[in-house]
């Protein structure tokens, strides 16, 4: 069943169409102005080697970001919660633009750290506005088909992005040719936004749907608005599940953050490949994220009965081995085995990752703190994702490839071992407390005959 398929007028169906149509050619659109640096790296490498940009340079400047992003997500995921996914969404996609510009149009380190890092923290506010638009206008039933295919957005959007760019590359276009192409490009693309996304159903004269009714604010879960400040943050500081799906966000964040930027870079250096070709070639980490999205969430909901701990156990027990293989390569003899790896890394990892701020953030939020959840689940990863930049960089600068997948095999150790806490702790207690209530006899009646 599609997500327009919720119950509802054939107008708010409509509308809702309309919504994961725009929300996802949006946030795939944010991923033009953040895939375009990791493609124009090899280029930047190039053309200021000479002045002491290394790869060690670029990847402090990609931590600068990261970090910046991070402290975005923390607190406007927040903000979002009181002003409105629809403000932030837009505005996000501005933003973006002009920090865009800034950066092809700058020369020096100085210039290229300001300008990534003024464009982190503005990307920040795409997701979490993107839950909060989806809070209003999906039933809970909905929320895992919807996000399944609200994450394809950055999966594929990074896909498109490096195929694009990456073709440009090839025809000859300069580095700064690759940042004013991708501000171009995110610019059309928020004025087609500007006219289709709407705050949600009450925009069009529709009823907003039901919220999960187990979220971690009870019946004030339905509320778009906090009370306060207070009153918004305390279920999820006091929830030990939640604390659980921060750390597993973490490590995934730092394991995908590195595959994301340092592809193209390993695939030309390991796998032997051109700039131009690497950078199209790193197109298959996130088409298979994205395959990876659909068959977790399948599974998921078919086979383990919305049991996500017991998938993402089961992809990351895998992917420790997968990394660990990554690592014992120093110099490929042809680039087939790297893709292959790089393929199946994606394809383990990026479904159990989509779980964390997505339906969970939804599920535990409901419509007054959904931006919050994923904005929380968000900034606990990407502070560990600030060393996929400075620090996968200088390992690789130091020790090589091999080592860097060393390194992430075991971050991907101890993420499997939250992520078993997670379904031990809170997925099956949960189902051994619905099992008890279910063998309790009901209470007797008063006057009841014995």
């Amino acid at each position: 069943m599609s997500p327009a398929a919720s119950p509802g007028s054939a107008r708010l169906r409509t509308w809702q169409r309309i919504t994961v149509s725009a929300l996802t050619l949006g946030y795939a659109g944010y991923y033009f102005c953040r895939s375009n640096f990791s493609i124009a790296t090899p280029l930047l490498l190039d053309a200021f080697g000479e002045e002491g940009l290394d790869k060690e340079t670029i990847g402090l400047i990609v931590s600068a970001g990261v970090f910046f992003y991070a402290i975005g997500k923390l607190f406007n995921g927040m903000l979002c919660d009181f002003i409105g996914g629809r403000k932030m969404f837009l505005f996000g996609m501005v933003g973006s633009i002009g920090a865009t510009v800034l950066f092809g149009a700058g020369t020096g380190v100085a210039v290229f750290a300001v300008a990534w890092s003024l464009n982190r923290l503005i990307q920040s506010m795409g997701w979490g506005a993107l839950v909060k638009i989806t809070s209003n206008w999906f039933s809970y039933q909905r929320y895992g088909t919807v996000m399944g295919l609200l994450s394809l957005s950055y999966l594929f959007g990074d896909a498109v992005a490096r195929l694009v760019l990456g073709g440009l590359v090839n025809l000859g276009v300069g580095w700064r040719g690759v940042f004013y192409a991708a501000a171009g490009i995110l610019g059309v693309i928020a004025l087609v936004d500007y006219f289709l996304v709407k705050a949600g159903p009450q925009d069009i004269g529709e009823p907003e749907p039901d919220v999960n009714p187990h979220n971690l604010y009870g019946a004030a879960g339905g509320q778009a608005r906090p009370a306060s400040l207070k009153a918004l943050l305390k279920p999820f500081l006091t929830s030990v599940g939640f604390w659980l799906v921060m750390i597993m966000s973490l490590g995934l964040t730092m394991i995908r953050e590195s595959f994301n930027f340092w592809t193209p870079t390993y695939l030309t250096e390991v796998a032997g490949l051109s700039a131009g070709d690497a950078a199209q070639y790193s197109l298959l980490f996130p088409f298979f994220g994205g395959l990876s999205v659909l068959l977790a969430g399948w599974l998921a909901d078919r086979a383990a009965g919305a049991r996500r701990g017991v998938v993402m156990v089961g992809a990351l027990l895998p992917l420790v081995f997968v990394l660990g293989g990554m690592g014992l390569i120093q110099t490929a003899a042809t680039a087939t085995v790297p893709l292959l790896l790089v393929s199946l890394a994606a394809l383990l990892m990026i479904g159990p990752y989509s779980f964390l701020a997505g339906a969970i953030s939804l599920d535990l939020g409901g419509k007054q703190g959904s931006s919050t959840a994923a904005g929380l689940a968000d900034s606990a990863g990407y502070f560990g994702g600030i060393l996929s930049g400075w620090g996968i960089g200088a390992i690789a600068q130091r020790s090589g490839w091999d080592a860097v997948f060393l390194v992430l095999a075991g971050i991907a150790a101890l993420t499997l071992v939250a992520a078993f806490l997670y379904w031990r702790v809170q997925e099956r207690g949960r189902a051994a407390g619905a099992a008890s209530e279910v063998e309790q006899p009901p209470p007797s009646q008063p006057g009841a005959q014995g």
